[in-house]
């Protein structure tokens, strides 16, 4: 059983993972590679809306994406904008990051190769990973307005879709931890941690919620 504590922190870091940034236009679609297919519906919807003229899909597999997305987490992406009416001469393909660090810059690099001109990024990630995508990219593309967006869904929400509570609370964690450690190793801008979002990600780490800790250093 998990805790109303134990649930009380995972809302606290979930709440702070939101940038609650306004959808704009912008030079282009970027979304980011993992497990959850919504990444591709969100990213889908903002260029039916007219967003972005262009979507890159970024992303290789992983131990959590292997089995369910064999061909790769960026062309399965491709597959479903496909199936909901992108079309394919929008797409452009991304098919070896393995960290948002690399989705970042391979994705930059694909544009470059491309020769498309980009001021300005529309950031489609995970909900519980907006903020650790934006700091990400906010550092290693410096210059390019980056825009963050996800799926408007409460944690409770997105742990019924995925049916594993522990796996969320556990990527949580993780997402969090990268906040906290990241900026000294160049890999993120700082950013302010209020002592209560702090306090509940130990309040987590000291529940055994620990799977997606990286080493500090």
């Amino acid at each position: 059983m998990i805790s109303v504590q134990t649930w009380d922190d995972a809302q606290r870091l979930w709440d702070f993972q939101q940038m609650h940034h306004e959808p704009r236009p912008c030079s282009v679609g970027i979304g980011l590679g993992s497990h959850d297919l919504g990444v591709a519906d969100v990213t889908v919807n903002l260029y039916q809306r007219d967003m972005f003229p262009l979507i890159v899909f970024t992303g290789a597999t992983s131990r959590t994406t292997r089995d369910r997305m064999p061909r790769g987490e960026a062309e399965h992406y491709r597959e479903r904008a496909l199936a909901l009416g992108v079309p394919a001469s929008a797409i452009l393909v991304e098919p070896e990051a393995r960290n948002t660090g690399e989705n970042i810059n391979f994705a930059r690099e694909l544009l470059a190769e491309r020769g498309v001109n980009v001021s300005s990024v529309l950031l489609v990630s995970k909900p519980y990973e907006e903020r650790r995508a934006f700091a990400t990219a906010r550092r290693l593309w410096p210059g390019v307005e980056i825009v963050s967006a996800s799926a408007a869904m409460t944690l409770s929400e997105y742990v019924d879709s995925l049916k594993d509570p522990r796996l969320v609370l556990d990527m949580l964690v993780g997402a969090q931890q990268r906040l906290l450690i990241y900026p000294e190793q160049g890999f993120m801008i700082r950013q302010e941690v209020p002592e209560s979002v702090a306090a509940a990600y130990e309040r987590l780490c000291s529940e055994g919620f620990t799977s997606r800790l990286v080493p500090a250093n």
